[in-house]
């Protein structure tokens, strides 16, 4: 498994995963707006996370990935439970 891509698409996922999760928590912004707030968040994440892992003394590129992942993962479970109420909480209103 020691692909030529796989540290591109290592960096992708990196960038890509926040952003796309703070992305739709953001849905209420402009897209070039919400384009620069996301892209600023993945890359504070990723130092959140790398400077965690570094301080535990647990640093490892897979961990890393992991907890990125993680972390996008509970952003993007946030965003679809808000979601979820605020249509439910409209309905009940009407």
């Amino acid at each position: 498994m020691n692909s030529p891509l796989r540290g591109p698409f290592m960096l992708f996922f990196l960038l890509a995963t926040p952003a796309a999760a703070i992305g739709a928590a953001l849905h209420g912004l402009e897209p070039a707006s919400r384009l620069v707030v996301a892209l600023a968040g993945a890359f504070a994440v990723n130092l959140l996370v790398a400077q965690a892992m570094l301080a535990a003394h647990r640093w490892s590129p897979w961990g890393g990935v992991a907890a990125v992942a993680a972390l996008s993962l509970l952003i993007f479970l946030l965003v679809l439970v808000q979601r979820l109420r605020s249509r439910t909480g409209r309905r009940r209103a009407s």
